[in-house]
């Protein structure tokens, strides 16, 4: 299948230029589901997701990490997504692992498409869209999936990539871990339990590379529809251009990071573990018309083969199961064989009370 790259591409160098095919217009395609969302009005401009300090997550002042822990579960518990400054990434490692994910995107069509198709689980996977063999619209994305953790892999070229993007995702397991112990402490139980009953020393680790290049039609075109994440938690570095959104009360929110700031989102899985207390949140990514968007998502979870259901020390009589457990490759493979549709894979593993 042809790479949304190649079909920007023509559409700059044809006479279409305000024109994309038909099978990319997304929001035409799409029946009125979402007639009651409103989209991103002023009042949605203003609101600002959370921000955690990474510093003070970490501090050896009690009463300062205390605090910013407190602030941890009110963000998991009222938004499922929040910026994290001070995190202690170099930014050169930041702008490096960008250039590096760049140089891959420009690579030619004929070498990354040793990686294309095969199976969801393969540790090196390129394509585009999200799931063309059984979507009707097609997105306006280009992806390349490495898994990275408890195994390390990805493409040897262009030269550097490897060797950079497996420092940068060293990085953000650490980050992720000391927020772990923030998550677990704010849930009342001491600060490796996430670690220890989701065996998050071999867990699984994804780098999602996403790349959305300029769009003629950006009104009518999707980077990633609406959905919620796997796993426990998300760490996504953007290059300068925005284009995330996350849907609260109905509106779609477009976040706005900080300089030098992560966004970090709760998955599915924290969901499921925390029996709903910490809830993912459905987000999407839209298009622009000026330049390609790059980002950069970590998805941090259980080993593949871990059941994950709900803690047994977060539930109780006045707190019964609301989610089955469920292997955690298995919750992944029912995601990664449809298209996205908001939080509909776990619909499959909640339970009616």
């Amino acid at each position: 299948m042809l790479s949304v790259k190649k079909v920007a591409e023509s559409c700059v160098s044809s006479s279409k230029l305000e024109r994309i095919p038909s099978k990319y217009m997304y929001l035409k395609n799409k029946s009125d589901e979402d007639s009651s969302v409103i989209l991103c009005d002023e009042e949605a401009q203003n609101i600002t997701i959370p921000t955690i300090d990474f510093s003070h997550l970490i501090s050896s002042n009690p009463t300062q990490r205390s605090k910013e822990i407190q602030q941890l579960g009110r963000a998991c518990t009222d938004w499922g997504f929040f910026m994290l400054i001070n995190h202690g990434v170099p930014e050169t490692l930041r702008e490096e692992v960008l250039r590096a994910c760049k140089g891959f995107y420009d690579l030619p069509e004929e070498y990354k498409k040793q990686y294309e198709g095969g199976d969801i689980f393969a540790p090196i996977k390129c394509g585009t869209s999200f799931n063309a063999n059984v979507e009707k619209t097609f997105l306006w994305r280009d992806y390349l999936k490495c898994h990275v953790h408890p195994h390390f892999h990805a493409p040897s070229n262009p030269q550097g990539f490897s060797e950079t993007t497996e420092a940068y995702c060293k990085k953000s397991r650490e980050v992720i871990g000391e927020l772990l112990k923030g998550i677990s402490i704010s849930l009342g139980q001491e600060e490796n339990y996430i670690h220890k009953v989701m065996n998050i020393e071999s867990g699984f680790q994804m780098m999602v590379v996403n790349f959305y290049p300029r769009c003629p039609m950006p009104d009518q075109a999707m980077g990633l529809p609406p959905h919620s994440d796997h796993g426990l938690l998300t760490l996504l570095l953007q290059n300068e251009l925005e284009g995330l959104q996350l849907l609260r009360n109905d509106m779609w929110i477009p976040i706005h990071p900080l300089p030098n700031s992560f966004i970090v989102n709760t998955g599915d899985h924290m969901e499921i573990l925390t029996n709903g207390k910490y809830k993912s949140n459905i987000h999407r990514a839209i298009v622009n018309k000026n330049a390609t968007r790059i980002t950069i998502g970590t998805a941090h979870g259980p080993p593949l083969d871990a059941v994950v259901g709900p803690a047994t020390e977060l539930i109780g009589e006045d707190n019964p199961p609301a989610y089955r457990a469920i292997k955690y490759k298995d919750y992944m493979r029912l995601q990664q064989s449809k298209e996205l549709d908001g939080k509909s894979c776990l619909g499959h593993v909640r339970i009616s009370i």
